[in-house]
C-alpha cells in the first residue's frame, strides 16, 4: 500500500508528533556536528508552515531505560533547534506539557530511550507517544530498522500516521537502486569487521553486478585466499565463511576483486613509517591500513563502468593520515561518475564531506544500519507499519 506523506496532509491547527534522529555527537556537553539537526529542519519547518503545533521525539546515546540521566539530555539539541528555527523550543519530560503545544509552537520531548519500554516496543508506551498529537510522523530513517515504541509501535498506535520528507527522500532514493537500477550496479562495502556484514555480503551478491570490499573485511577475505596479512585487523574465525563468499562470487561470475597492493605501517597512528607494497610483501611487523595506488586505480575503473553505485564504509583507515588516500581516490571517481551514487553510513558520509564531494553524489543517506538493510531488500519495521497504515 502507498505510504501517506506529510507533505500531502492538512495540518492546520493540529498537533503533530515527529520522530526524528537528532542523535548528535557531543563533546563536553556541546554539539560537535549538527548535520542530523540540519537534516531534520525542513520537516519541522514544513509542519510549522502548515499551521501545526510540533512535538519532536528523538533518542540520544545509550541511556538506561527508565532512568533519566542528565548526560543524555537533549538540552543541547533544544538550544540548537531554537537557533535554527528562530523560535523557542521547549524541552520537557512531561507528556501533558508536550500535549499543550499550540500551533506555531515547538516542543522537544526528552530522550525516548530513557523511557521504559522503548526498546521492547511496549504497546502502552507507543500509544502514549502517539496520543500526544493528532498526527504521528515517522521521519527518522536511521532508526526505521528498529521495531521500537517511538518508531514502529507509535506508527501503528496513531490515529493518523504519515512519513516525513526526510524519510520519503531516503525511500525514493532507494527505489532508484532497488526497483530498476541503471546497470551495472556496483556496491562498495568497507568497515572493520566482516562478522557484522557477512550476511550482507552474501545477500548483495544476488543483487549487485560487482562487489568491492575494503578495510578489515577485505583483510579477512585476503587471509581466506592464503595471503599473509601480518598484524592487520582481520577475523581468523571467519576464514571458512569468507571462502564461501568468494566461491559464491566466482560461481555467479561476479568475482570480488581484492587488493593487489596496500599501504602498511607498524600501527594505526599519524607519523608512522609507511610501506606501500604488493600484497605478497607485507612486512611481518606491519598492519594493512589502506589500499595501494594500483588497487585504487583498478577499483576506479570498475566504478567508472557503473550505472549505479552504493557505498557504505571506507576502504582504509581514512581518519588517520596518510591512510585515507585510497578512500579519497575512489570517492573522487564516484563524484566524477555519471552513475547514480548513494552514500550511507557515518564514516562514508564523513569521508565525502571532508573531501568536499558531498554535493557531487546522487544521494547522501542519513542511515547506517537502516541503509544496509534496505539495500539488502529487507523490509524495515517502521516502513512496513507506515505502508499498512496508509490510505
Amino acid at each position: 500500500m502507498p505510504i501517506r506523506r506529510m507533505t500531502d496532509m492538512d495540518l492546520n491547527g493540529k498537533r503533530i508528533v515527529i520522530r526524528e534522529d537528532l542523535n548528535v555527537p557531543l563533546k563536553n556537553g556541546k554539539i560537535s556536528n549538527d548535520k542530523r539537526i540540519r537534516a531534520a529542519l525542513p520537516t519541522i519547518q514544513l509542519a510549522l508552515k502548515k499551521g501545526a503545533g510540533v512535538i519532536i521525539l528523538s533518542h540520544l546515546g545509550r541511556p538506561k531505560e527508565g532512568v533519566f540521566e542528565e548526560e543524555f539530555s537533549l538540552a543541547p539539541v533544544a538550544s540548537r533547534l531554537s537557533e535554527c528555527l528562530g523560535v523557542h523550543v521547549m524541552l520537557t519530560k512531561d507528556f501533558e506539557t508536550a500535549e499543550k503545544v499550540r500551533p506555531g509552537g515547538v516542543v522537544l520531548f526528552e530522550n525516548v530511550r530513557s523511557l521504559k519500554g522503548e526498546k521492547a516496543n511496549d504497546p502502552k508506551l507507543a500509544a502514549k507517544l502517539a496520543g500526544m498529537g493528532d498526527v504521528y510522523c515517522m521521519d527518522a530513517f536511521a532508526t526505521a530498522h528498529r521495531a521500537q515504541a517511538s518508531t514502529e509501535g507509535a506508527v501503528r498506535a496513531a490515529k493518523i500516521a504519515c512519513a516525513g520528507p526526510l524519510l520519503m527522500a531516503e525511500l525514493d532514493a532507494f527505489a532508484k537502486v532497488l526497483d530498476n537500477p541503471k546497470r551495472p550496479l556496483v556496491a562498495v562495502i568497507g568497515g572493520s569487521k566482516v562478522s557484522t556484514k557477512l550476511e550482507l555480503l552474501n545477500n548483495l551478491l544476488d543483487r549487485v553486478d560487482r562487489l568491492i570490499v575494503g578495510g578489515g573485511i577485505a583483510n579477512t577475505l585476503l587471509a581466506a585466499t592464503g595471503h599473509n596479512v601480518a598484524k592487520s585487523l582481520y577475523e581468523p574465525d571467519l576464514i571458512e565463511e569468507s571462502k564461501k563468499i568468494l566461491d559464491k562470487a566466482e560461481k555467479l561470475n561476479k568475482p570480488i576483486p581484492l587488493m593487489t597492493d596496500v599501504v602498511t605501517a607498524p600501527q594505526l597512528a599519524e607519523g608512522q613509517p609507511t610501506v606501500t607494497c604488493s600484497i605478497d610483501d607485507v612486512p611481518a611487523d606491519n598492519m594493512i591500513l589502506d589500499i595501494g595506488p594500483k588497487t585504487a586505480e583498478a577499483y576506479g575503473k570498475l566504478l567508472q563502468e557503473a550505472g549505479t553505485i552504493v557505498w557504505n564504509g571506507p576502504v582504509g583507515a581514512f581518519e588517520t593520515k596518510p591512510f585515507g588516500e585510497g578512500t579519497k581516490a575512489i570517492a573522487k571517481v564516484m563524484a566524477d561518475s555519471k552513475a547514480f551514487v548513494v552514500v550511507g553510513g557515518g564514516d562514508s558520509v564523513s569521508a565525502v564531506e571532508s573531501y568536499g564531494l558531498a554535493d557531487k553524489m546522487g544521494y547522501i543517506s542519513t542511515g547506517g544500519g537502516a541503509f544496509l538493510e534496505l539495500f539488502e531488500g529487507k523490509k524495515l519495521p517502521a516502513v512496513a507499519a507506515l505502508e499498512e497504515c496508509g490510505e
